[in-house]
């Protein structure tokens, strides 16, 4: 019997035209979209699916597009083929996604409450004071050190996103930034700054962790039918009132997504990326060599997995 895990894409996998399709083939899908239309009045699908670029990428639309397109997915993989997972796992706002399909929340329920984290989020950015840069070919500890280094006063540097493979994400204040980026390129550490537009996974999002307690606090929570890993501790949890402080805390913890591909691979014999593009089955390429992972985004990538997994009692 294969053991099927689930990964949830998080912010940055939105693109314009996600969900078209896959609303045009799959009658399951299209409900969903219907669903999460419903309960944001936002007209969603039309954004996803013909965008402009600018709407979709602002956080407050692209946090509860890419649930409804990762429950999406999940839903027609049900439907079509009986599709019973082992564990699940999200990268940031995909935790989110992970608890839907695991039946910890129900959808309309997350989607409304993820748009409040985007605009919590967007909010707490207003001021413009923080960025995040992506570090490949440093080790841990190292960056850690870096970051002690770089932050000066009140301006502060930290790890964000410890996402394998060599790559690490910090964030913090904009000069903090810069002066870690010179430590590290005199180390040779290859520094790529990200068009975000604020430090998200660190503690400038402290007001919006504050405000998002409320939110978190109102949820019914039940236990998931599988293990959901979460970005803070990387450990499989089965109840669902544990999220309710681990969702607050994510906003401004590092995402350990290293430790819960790992974590992933042992549990699992196939991982499917659901949503859209291939970015969490490119990290876990470098986590996890030898499991596999499929990115199942679109009709084709679905109906082939379908195809190729007829025989194999999910």
């Amino acid at each position: 019997m294969s053991r099927v895990g689930l990964l949830c894409p998080g912010q940055g996998a939105q693109q314009v035209g996600m969900g078209l399709a896959l609303r045009r083939d799959f009658p399951e899908a299209r409900r969903v979209f219907e669903e999460a239309d419903t309960a944001l009045g936002l007209g969603l699908a039309a954004i996803c699916a013909e965008g402009p670029e600018a709407l979709l990428t602002d956080t407050r639309v692209a946090q509860p597009a890419l649930l409804t397109h990762s429950v999406a997915v999940v839903r027609v993989l049900e439907t079509e083929q009986g599709l019973e997972a082992s564990v699940a796992a999200g990268h940031s706002l995909g935790e989110w996604s992970a608890l839907v399909v695991s039946g910890a929340l129900d959808l309309a329920t997350a989607v409304v409450a993820v748009r409040r984290r985007g605009e919590f989020m967007a909010e707490t950015a207003g001021a413009g004071k923080g960025g995040m840069t992506a570090l490949l070919g440093g080790e841990v500890e190292l960056v850690q050190e870096l970051c002690l280094e770089a932050s000066l006063g009140d301006e502060v540097v930290v790890p964000a996103n410890f996402n394998g493979g060599g790559q690490i994400v910090v964030a913090g204040h904009i000069d903090a930034l810069l002066r870690l980026e010179s430590l590290a390129s005199a180390r040779r550490i290859r520094c790529t700054r990200l068009r975000v537009s604020a430090a998200f996974h660190s503690p400038l999002m402290a007001v919006a962790a504050q405000r998002m307690e409320a939110v978190v606090g109102a949820l019914m929570l039940r236990d998931p039918r599988f293990p959901v890993l979460s970005n803070v501790d990387a450990k499989p949890h089965t109840k669902g009132e544990d999220f309710r402080e681990l969702l607050v805390q994510q906003i401004t913890q590092p995402v350990r997504w290293q430790e819960c591909g790992e974590r992933i691979a042992g549990l699992c014999d196939v991982a499917l990326e659901i949503g859209p593009g291939r970015i969490l089955a490119g990290l876990m390429k470098r986590i996890a060599r030898g499991l596999v992972c499929r990115p199942l985004g679109e009709p084709g990538e679905v109906r082939d997995w379908l195809l190729e997994s007829g025989g194999i009692s999910v």
